[in-house]
């Protein structure tokens, strides 16, 4: 079962030698092509998701569907395995269901747009992106219900179908999918824009194909995956061992009262080939955290992971996936059985990279960084505003960036590189509440020779009354250090009513009830420090302190004494440090803030989670 491209001209390509100067000019061709196409989403979207935040994935891929420039890859070819139909110059495919196209996308609000590139009747490449649309329908606002059992409560499943047809636009299945969806004006503008993103990726591929001749561009596109596959096998080479190495991390709960869940993987090297085996990985969660992971997608996260380590400047696209085998259980975690629920995927989708850190950092110390990719935290605001209309916030809070073994980690940062925040003023310009601190959270991040990223504090104030949920993690497990780097914080959320009572909310929790006048203090993780903070210069302890980055307290973390005028008092310094080291002892290469027995049971006793709230540990 395969897609099948119906061509009025089936003439087949040559591969073909083509001089350097040629092949750096058609490369960096498409990689404008590909910037190109996020100009026009950002352009002509209308959610702040993708317009404002960024929350989309472009890329152009050579005819089997491998990706050649892009953000990330893998899209394509899970699809073609999956679509068992022709395919005709003219039809644009949409779909959102992850069971239903090899997971080529993982959870149903990401719609992903598929686009054959046709020149004179011959298929020569694709185009495809996917945007996070406000809303998909389903159980909540937002379309990720905490306690969904099924993916039928998350909203509309879209098969692979045929947006348009030879050109020509489905104008009764659109109106089907938008009568199914909260915010129809919002996805009918976003699918749009992805619509013309990919069109605008086809017609610069068929202008390049023009210019130096289709057998020229084919011939391209071979050598830059050639080029990547070369890069990655000597990386690989390099950073991953033939000798076994295993690292556990673990999602906090699921929001409906059990976790930790643990992923296990394993990574070797046989040959040229790394092998990743996530065998030990627990079973798939009754609630939405499931994440149907892709074994494709999962090379791209390693490729992404482990070129932005070593060389950014190397192009990433899918050349190498022949060198990576990954192996993942069915019936877990990360590849739950149908009708699972996947709509929370996103926090151990997150986890994956700090686990991916883990592993390969074992056998490269030098290369290592802490913990801190560790989600993509979530806000949902709905409601009616005092005009009687709905409204609909879906934001993304950043967390702390973890210490690097070339510097601190950024704070209050995306996971993704690519995300920017929604600017304040376009929240308070459009949706009914103020944002009363937008922060860094002091001291949050881990201390370090390089320290963590701290995390952010951002105080919501709602001005009508409405409905919120919050998705995030690392509420149990701390975002741990390296190389004598301390944990980095964890996160919490904190509603404190108009009346002035508190209440701690659970990081995952959905249908709170807010009135006009509440405040919500949503305040992320900090990252992981790295390296031993007693060696990080004092100087530069002050100018973080100076900064409000760290506080004066804060600075004893690093052995560093601030006096009463905010100089640093180097005598007290020194004999604190000899102190501090005298009382560490050695440490190991993970500072993971105690076992997870010692971490779950000093968070039972911690006040501000109450008893009712908690998970009860029933897994893990």
């Amino acid at each position: 079962m395969a897609t099948r491209i119906v061509q009025t001209n089936n003439a087949p390509f040559s591969r073909i030698e083509v001089d350097t100067v040629t092949v750096d000019i058609i490369e960096n061709a498409l990689r404008n092509a590909r910037v190109e196409m996020d100009a026009v989403l950002f352009r002509t979207a209308m959610s702040p998701g993708i317009r404002e935040q960024g929350d989309c994935f472009p890329m152009i891929a050579n005819r089997d569907g491998k990706m050649v420039v892009g953000q990330f890859g893998s899209f394509i070819h899970g699809f073609t395995e999956a679509y068992n139909a022709e395919l005709n110059e003219g039809d644009i495919i949409l779909t959102n269901d992850p069971y239903m196209c090899n997971a080529a996308v993982s959870h149903l609000p990401d719609w992903i747009v598929l686009v054959p590139i046709f020149k004179d009747g011959r298929h020569i490449a694709w185009s495809a992106m996917f945007g996070h649309m406000s809303d998909n329908g389903g159980m909540v606002p937002g379309s990720i219900p905490i306690r969904a059992e099924t993916i039928f409560q998350e909203g509309i499943r879209i098969p692979p179908t045929k947006l348009y047809k030879q050109g020509v636009l489905q104008e009764d299945v659109l109106e089907l999918i938008l009568h199914n969806v909260r915010t129809p004006q919002w996805n009918r503008f976003d699918l749009n824009a992805l619509v013309a993103a990919c069109r605008t990726a086809a017609r610069r591929c068929t202008e390049i194909a023009r210019r130096f001749g289709d057998d020229v561009f084919y011939s391209t596109m071979e050598v830059m995956l050639e080029r990547n596959y070369l890069a990655m096998k000597a990386i690989i080479e390099m950073l991953v061992p033939e000798e076994p190495r295993v690292f556990e991390d673990y999602v906090c709960d699921d929001g409906v009262g059990m976790g930790p869940y643990k992923i296990r993987c394993k990574l070797w090297r046989e040959g040229p080939k790394a092998i990743f085996d996530f065998a030990g990985t627990d079973p798939q969660a009754q609630s939405s955290i499931n994440f149907y992971l892709n074994e494709d997608m999962f090379k791209m996260f390693f490729g992404s992971f482990t070129i932005n380590l070593i060389d950014p400047q190397i192009l990433f696209n899918d050349g190498f996936y022949d060198l990576v085998d990954v192996r993942i259980p069915a019936g877990t975690l990360l590849k739950p059985k149908f009708p699972a629920a996947l709509s929370g995927r996103t926090h151990a989708l997150g986890r994956i990279f700090d686990v991916m850190g883990g592993l390969l950092g074992q056998s490269a110390p030098d290369y290592i960084n802490a913990a801190g990719f560790s989600d993509s935290p979530h806000l949902f605001f709905a409601g009616y505003n005092e005009k009687g209309e709905w409204f609909q916030l879906f934001q993304i809070g950043f967390g702390g960036i973890p210490g690097r073994p070339v510097g601190d980690g950024p704070d209050g940062h995306s996971l993704w590189p690519g995300f920017t925040n929604v600017p304040n003023e376009f929240i308070e310009a459009y949706f009914p509440l103020r944002i009363e601190r937008y922060d860094c959270i002091a001291d949050s991040g881990g201390a370090g020779l390089h320290r963590g990223g701290n995390g952010l504090s951002v105080a919501y104030r709602f001005l009508v009354d409405g409905t919120v949920s919050v998705h995030d993690e690392r509420w149990l497990t701390y975002p741990w250090g390296v190389h004598g780097g301390e944990p980095g914080m964890r996160s919490s959320k904190r509603l404190v009513r108009a009346d002035g009572t508190e209440t701690w909310l659970p990081s995952k929790s959905e249908g709170i009830k807010v009135r006009k006048g509440d405040l919500l203090y949503f305040n992320t993780w900090g990252g992981g420090g790295w390296g031993d903070p007693y060696e990080r210069e004092p100087a530069l302890v002050k100018a973080d302190v100076d900064r409000d980055l760290v506080s004066a307290a804060g600075a004893k973390r690093y052995g560093v004494v601030i006096a009463a005028d905010g100089s640093v008092d180097a005598p007290a310094t020194q004999a604190l440090r000899t102190k501090l080291r005298a009382q560490r002892g050695e440490f190991g290469m993970f500072n993971f803030g105690g076992t997870i027995e010692e971490i779950k049971a000093r968070c039972k006793a911690e006040t501000h989670l109450d008893p009712p709230q908690q998970p009860t540990f029933s897994r893990g």
